[in-house]
């Protein structure tokens, strides 16, 4: 399991989690991050999501509350920016980031793949690498029609128990979005399966992500 900081100056690690919408970071890196607190209990983590409205932010805090259970801190901050509109709001959007730049300085951060084909997406994985631009960046990736799945290159293997906690989670915090017909736990583990074999992951389950640029400090 990847261990943090990668630079091994013994301080707690520090992950900044960065979503759209209020079920993507659970879907995009839910169990990495959950496998990470496991690993690194002294771990503090920022989730940050960017767009809500006032049903989808109780499910999302409740939500958010679980996944990061265990960590010794966590903080948890959902905006409330519209919907499908993110590249029209871009430079409102552009100042959270400046101002997130200003008060974090994680170990590593989770956000969008930026050739996702959702708009909302793209935008926040295009700000993430543009603000944050010596950091550790690993784009996570969201099954959606759009079909935009690519190749990604960097692979957490998933344990069993990490992966049904993941789903369980995941279908009982988001009621509201039941009634889609992709929302359901045989797409979040048919992903996972899939990444899992493309890695051979020893457990058969892996979550997947891109990352753009990689230094290894001496």
């Amino acid at each position: 399991m990847l261990q943090l900081p990668l630079n091994g100056s013994g301080k707690p690690a520090r992950v900044l989690c960065l979503g759209a919408h209020c079920d993507d970071l659970e879907i995009g890196c839910g169990g990495t991050v959950m496998q990470l607190v496991a690993a690194q209990p002294d771990i503090e983590i920022d989730w940050v999501i960017f767009s809500s409205n006032p049903r989808r932010e109780q499910e999302a805090r409740a939500s958010a509350a679980d996944f990061l259970a265990g960590s010794a801190r966590s903080g948890i901050d959902i905006r409330q920016f519209r919907n499908g509109y993110f590249p029209y709001i871009g430079t409102e959007i552009k100042d959270c980031f400046e101002q997130l730049k200003s008060t974090a300085n994680p170990d590593l951060i989770l956000t969008h793949w930026r050739e996702d084909m959702h708009q909302d997406h793209r935008l926040i994985g295009e700000l993430t690498c543009n603000t944050f631009r010596n950091h550790l960046v690993l784009e996570y990736e969201i099954p959606k029609f759009d079909g935009d799945l690519g190749r990604p290159n960097t692979f957490v293997s998933i344990s069993d128990e990490i992966r049904r906690k993941k789903v369980e989670l995941i279908l009982r915090h988001f009621p509201s979005q039941a009634d889609k017909q992709w929302f359901c736990a045989e797409t979040f583990n048919g992903l996972m399966r899939l990444r899992g074999v493309e890695c051979n992951a020893a457990t058969g389950y892996a979550e997947a992500f891109h990352c753009r640029k990689l230094a290894i400090a001496p």
